[in-house]
Order: C-alpha cells, then structure tokens, then sequence
C-alpha cells in the first residue's frame, strides 16, 4: 500500500508540476458545428453531421487528444454517457442502453473487429493513439450491417497518413501502477505507393482494492485473498497497411496484423481463495485484401475479403492436472492428463473468414442508392470446450438501401437486409429514418428499425467450468431462438452560436434474448453435475421479452476561450422468463442496467505563442447502481479528472506534445468483495504523464503537413 501511494504522489507530482508551469490552449471540444464534420456510419454513405439522416454522436479528434484517454474504454466511458464498462480478465464487459457487449457491433473502418473473449470484444485490439475520430449510432443497425447490431454500432475511424514522404512518430505514456502505453508509426508515401506501419504495446502491473473474498452459504468472508481487482497483463499489436494507386479512381490494399496477450493471474495453491496454476494468453492475426473504385467524388464501388484469427490458450505456471477429454462424446473423464510449467493447452481456436462487395450509386431526384452483399464464415475449434471439438457455421446477406428527399427538408432513408443463416434460415430486417429541417438551427429525427441476431457458436455448444469459492458451471444451449427486436427513436436537435442541445427518447424490444440464466442442477446433464458438483449451473437461454427505453441528453456550448458539455442518460429496463421451477414468468432485471449515467467537462485555453499551447480540461462521469440477478449489484460512483494538454511547436520537420494529468482525483475506490459485482474497477487515484514526439519529411510538409499537424495534434484555434 505504502509503495502504492508513493508512486501515485509521484505521478500527481509530476502532472501538477505541469500543470503550475503553464497556462491554456484553445479548445472546441464537444463542440459539433465548430468544423464540418463528416459522418458515414448512419447511412454507409458521406454526410454533414448536422444533416445526417440518421442520429449520430462524434468523439472527434480534438476531443480525444484533450481528454488523453489511455485506452478506448476510458475514452467511451470518459466522453460519452450511455456507456458502462466492467472490465476483467474475460473482457471489458461493454453495456450501451442496457444491452451487452454481444449487441453492440465495433468497426474499425467499417469493418468488424474480431476477438471474442468469453463473449467480450478485447478493445486492446484498438490503438487509441492511431484513432482520427468515433462515429457512434445507437439503436438496431441490422439492416445495413448485419446480426450484433441490435443495441448500436461503433466505428473507429484510424487516422490517415496522406502526407508525401516519410513520417516517423511516437508516444510514450507512463502511469501509476506500473502502466506503460507505447505507440510507434512510420508512413513511407511515393507515388502510387503508401505504406503505414504501426507497433503499440500495453502495460499495467494490475491492483487488488480488497482483500476480501466473497464465500457462498453461510461461509464467513474470506479475508487474505490475494486475488487482484485488475490481474498484470501484457499485450502487444503490429499492423501494416499497404496501398496503390494504379490510376487516379482506383486504390488496391493489402493489411495483416499480429497480436500477443498476456493476463498474469495469482498462482499457487490454497484451500479457500481463488488461485491459478496458469496464466490466459491470447494470440490474434489478420489479413486483409481489397479495392476500391470511385465513379464519382460520391459513388464507388468496393470489394473487401479478409481472414481473423482468435486464440486463447492457458498456459500453465506449475504442474496441473487435468482431465482428458473424449472429444467424440464432448465429456472428460479419468485419467488425468498432467500439464508442466511453460506448456500451453488451446482452449478455443477462432476464426473468420468474410468478403464484402458494395456499391453507392447517385440517382436522378437527388437519390442515393447503396447496395451490397456479404458472406461471412465462421469456425470454432475448442477441444475442451465444444463437443466433438470443433463447430462452424456461414450467414450469407444481401441488402439495400435509398436516401431520398420527399419533400423539401424531408429526408427518408429506407434500407432492406435478407439474411441466410447456415442453421437458422432466411430473414428480412428493414429500417426507415427521417430528418426533417423545418428551421435553420432545428433538426427532428425519427428512427423504425428491426434487429436480428443468430446464436453464437459458443451460446450453442460451448461448456466452461470457473473455479471461484466453489465449481461455477456453464453451459451452452442447442435449443437456442435467434434474436429479434425492434427498435424505435425520436430526437430533436439544436444549435445556434456555440450552443448545441440534443435530446432523444427510445425503446428497444428484444425478442427471445439470449441470456445467462442460474439453473437448478438438476436441469444440467447428469455427466456435468457428476464430474463438477457445481454450486451453481448456469445456462444460455432465451428470455421470453426484454425492453429497453430510455433518454440521452447531450449540451455543449462554447464561448471564447471555454468550452462546456454534459451529457445525461436515462435507462429503464423490463424482461420477463419463465421460472420452469415455479410454473410461471417472473420478473427480471437485465444485468448490468443504471437507471442514471452522466458525464460533464469544461476546459479552457489560450496560445502564449507560436510554439507554446496547454489546454486544461476537467472531466467527470457518474453512475447510479448497476443491477444484476446475482452476485450482488454493483455500486454507484462518481469520478473526476484533470487533463492538461502542452503543445510545444516544432522544430523544422519535428514536432513535440507532452500530457499530463490526474484520473480519479478524489480516490474513490469500490472495496466489494471478490467474486460479487463492482460499479468501477478504478484503483483509486492515479496519475499518468505522455510524450509524442513525430517526424515528417516529404514534398508536403511546409503547406499541407503543417496545417493538418496544428489542426489535429495541437487543438487550432481558429475559431
């Protein structure tokens, strides 16, 4: 604890000695009309924010380079209220508008991350220093994008490299607990031929916030536990990008990535706590290939096909027995098989192979039509997981989709998605928006749309057993429905002279929802229960009815040299099962639900000169209680930082960035016991510090470099 406080009083020192050394910089954050941003996740298709069709919510790049986020689940959770995050080994256990992480569809580019984790997108994937700006629409996107997107879709858009020449830079970030954020890049532009190589790595030493073990019955706590909230963990990423340019309207590209992840788990052995005797290691690769043709500055034509690969592994930190497995019968039995110090067991094996054709075409009456088709493979090798081993299956799609003006001031988007599952069948998925701009500061939106999602493969076949203070059971479903919902929003928007209100209601009703639900014992098969004798079974399963509603309510405003914003959500969720134990539907909470979740900043800045900027922002977020069916809820928490920002100019083709800041600053820490839900995972206070030094050499940089550098690594102040 003593070296605990000594590095987060060092850290703190640091960042306020920054902090008393300089001034302001000049901000626009949160400010939406200060520059004509350009969306495309609505729709598929460009437009101006403030004319977008469908609503759509930007963090753009002078927002994350204030707020100085170290990872994407700080910078969601830090700029935006509808988000809630519960991170542990097994993911970020990502929430939006009451629906988890499997409902909610992450792009990067447009295109599909991959890199399930227990259920959970590993967001490590995303390199927060490579990202230009995210696009986020809440609500079922389905109709353009597919199954998951049934609660909202989030794009990453990575930022782009179009400078002639050579580009090198980095940023290394250091903070308290051990934390270390490293990202190097290096464009290579000549010609017809680009390159973008990108390395980033990722460190936290982890941290415990209590001692204290949650026991089942009528056990009394546990209260040496050495069990951490956050485990040490490792990860590292290198990507490369290359494209060319045959002709003026065409770019071909190929990219790959390879990624290594490390989760460092307590190892030993002891008869009451939770202690390991392997750590969770995860290997990631991709490959990407494809083109793009533009008929026009508006139309194109585009073919993507690309491979991912997911694999999770225990590797063993002492000598372990394990059951072998019969994998025709997909049951373990005797022997046991014994794993050495150093030796990995493959635990799933994940890989996706998909390829996407689309097409945006201008038609006469101011038309935009957009059409495509996909197909998308899925495959599963899990030994100990799966029976027989090994699961597959493909979804093939085709959709459309018309942008119109009706009337004058009267946009309709209308779109169409015929859906081909492998084990499921066909289904359509339609979705209709409307804008309509009956003043120049005024923008109603209203927004039908259906959702569709089939079952994992591992909702369906898969069987993972959890040592905690007893034997945790779970299990996957054959019986599975797929998922449908609709979904219905109405907003209004505002803005005139620095002031931007927006304000939207919605409902979503899911149909059949796939859930984890505790079961009797006894409903388990008779092998499971015999093998585990588990304390607790639990099981996917439809719920019969689940409805979300709720209101977002985002205020920015900006005067001078200061800039505000708030945002506020309001959720209330209804889900019915039936209780097989009772004979009759009860009520149920969907995990993880807060009626009340808000964030606020306000920054101020100033140039001093022409190589000196800082900007300050103070940041906080809230959130009420988080409720589960089980293992308790989690608590309400309210959290504050302080980031400053210090632009230190350039030096012929060199440029330098320093930040510094305090997350946390009045230390609330949740001290719930382990095993039981947590509100936050923040240890406390911390502090953290970064330097970004980039390098730029080429034909482009006394106009074109300098200005794109000031407007997105410095903040302009232009306006």
């Amino acid at each position: 604890m003593k070296k605990r406080k000594r590095l987060t009083a060092a850290t703190i020192a640091l960042a306020m000695c920054s902090l008393v050394a300089t001034h302001a910089q000049s901000v626009d954050i949160w400010r939406q009309d200060s520059l004509p941003e350009v969306v495309v996740t609505g729709t598929g298709t460009q437009h101006l924010l403030k004319d977008a069709p469908v609503q759509t919510e930007v963090i753009t790049s002078k927002m994350l380079r204030n707020y100085a986020g170290k990872s994407i689940e700080d910078i969601l959770g830090g700029l935006t209220a509808s988000f809630a995050f519960n991170q542990d080994d097994m993911g970020s256990q990502m929430q939006l508008n009451g629906l988890g992480n499997s409902y909610i569809l992450i792009l990067i580019d447009g295109k599909r991350i991959h890199g399930d984790v227990g259920g959970q997108n590993d967001l490590s994937l995303i390199d927060p220093q490579n990202i230009e700006k995210i696009e986020i629409v809440k609500g079922a996107s389905s109709a353009l994008y597919g199954s998951d997107a049934i609660a909202g879709v989030v794009n990453i858009i990575t930022r782009k490299h179009r400078e002639e020449g050579l580009l090198l830079e980095n940023t290394t970030r250091l903070g308290s607990y051990g934390d270390v954020r490293q990202h190097n890049g290096l464009a290579l532009n000549y010609g017809k031929i680009s390159s973008y190589t990108n390395f980033q790595l990722q460190h936290s030493d982890g941290w415990q916030n209590t001692a204290v073990e949650h026991t089942e019955g009528s056990e009394p706590p546990i209260t040496d536990s050495r069990n951490k909230t956050v485990n040490r963990h490792t990860n590292w990423q290198v990507a490369e990008r290359l494209t060319y340019q045959p002709v003026k309207n065409v770019e071909l590209y190929a990219d790959g990535s390879l990624y290594w992840k490390r989760i460092y788990r307590v190892s030993g052995h002891h008869p009451h706590y939770d202690v390991k005797t392997w750590d969770m290691e995860y290997h990631n690769g991709s490959a990407s290939m494809g083109g793009k043709w533009s008929r026009s500055k508006s139309d194109f034509i585009s073919l993507d096909v690309d491979w991912h690969r997911h694999a999770y592994y225990y590797y063993y930190t002492a000598t372990t027995l394990v059951e072998d497995y019969d994998k025709s019968a997909g049951t373990a039995y005797y022997p046991y098989f014994p794993y050495l110090p150093d030796q990995k067991e493959l635990q799933s094996d994940q890989q996706r192979t998909m390829a996407t054709l689309k097409g945006v075409f201008t038609l006469p009456l101011e038309n935009i039509l957009s059409a495509g088709a996909e197909f998308r493979y899925d495959w599963l090798h899990a030994p100990t997981r799966v029976k027989g081993g090994k699961a597959s299956d493909w979804t093939g799609a085709v959709y459309v989709q018309d942008e119109f003006n009706l009337i004058h001031n009267v946009n309709i988007t209308a779109g169409l998605r015929l859906n081909k599952n492998q084990q499921f069948g066909i289904r359509l998925t339609p979705k209709v928006s409307a804008m309509w701009k009956p003043a120049g500061a005024w923008r109603l939106r209203a927004t039908w749309s259906q959702g569709f999602k089939t079952p994992a493969i591992r909702e369906l076949f898969y069987r993972y057993v959890r040592q905690m203070s007893g034997t945790y059971l779970y299990l996957g479903n054959t019986n599975l429905k797929p998922q449908s919902s609709n979904y219905f929003s109405i907003s209004g928007e505002y803005g005139w002279r620095g002031l931007n209100i927006t304000v939207t209601g919605y409902y979503n009703k899911v149909k059949d929802m796939i859930a984890l639900v505790t079961i009797p014992n006894y409903q388990a098969p008779d092998e499971y229960i015999i093998q585990y004798d588990p304390v607790k079974t639990r099981q996917y399963q439809n719920i019969e009815d689940a409805k979300t509603h709720g209101i977002d309510v985002n205020v920015s405003y900006q005067w001078r040299e200061f800039a505000f914003g708030l945002g506020y959500s309001y959720l209330d969720t209804d889900a019915h099962q039936y209780d097989t134990n009772h004979d009759k539907m009860r009520k149920v909470t969907i995990d993880g639900m807060a009626h009340h979740k808000g964030n606020w900043m306000a920054t101020w800045g100033h140039r001093f000169s022409a190589d000196y900027r800082l900007g300050v922002g103070i940041y906080g977020r809230m959130s009420s209680t988080r409720y589960y069916q089980d293992d308790g809820n989690g608590k309400g928490y309210q959290t504050w930082r302080l980031s400053t920002t210090h632009d230190l100019g350039h030096f012929k083709a060199t440029a330098w960035r320093v930040e510094a800041g305090i997350d946390n600053i009045f230390n609330y820490c949740d001290r719930t016991p382990h095993g039981l839900h947590l509100g936050t995972t923040t240890p406390g206070r911390t502090g953290y510090v970064s330097l970004t030094i980039r390098f730029n050499q080429g034909k482009k940089l006394s106009n074109k470099y300098k200005s794109n550098f000031n407007s997105k690594l410095q903040n302009n102040d232009e306006d």
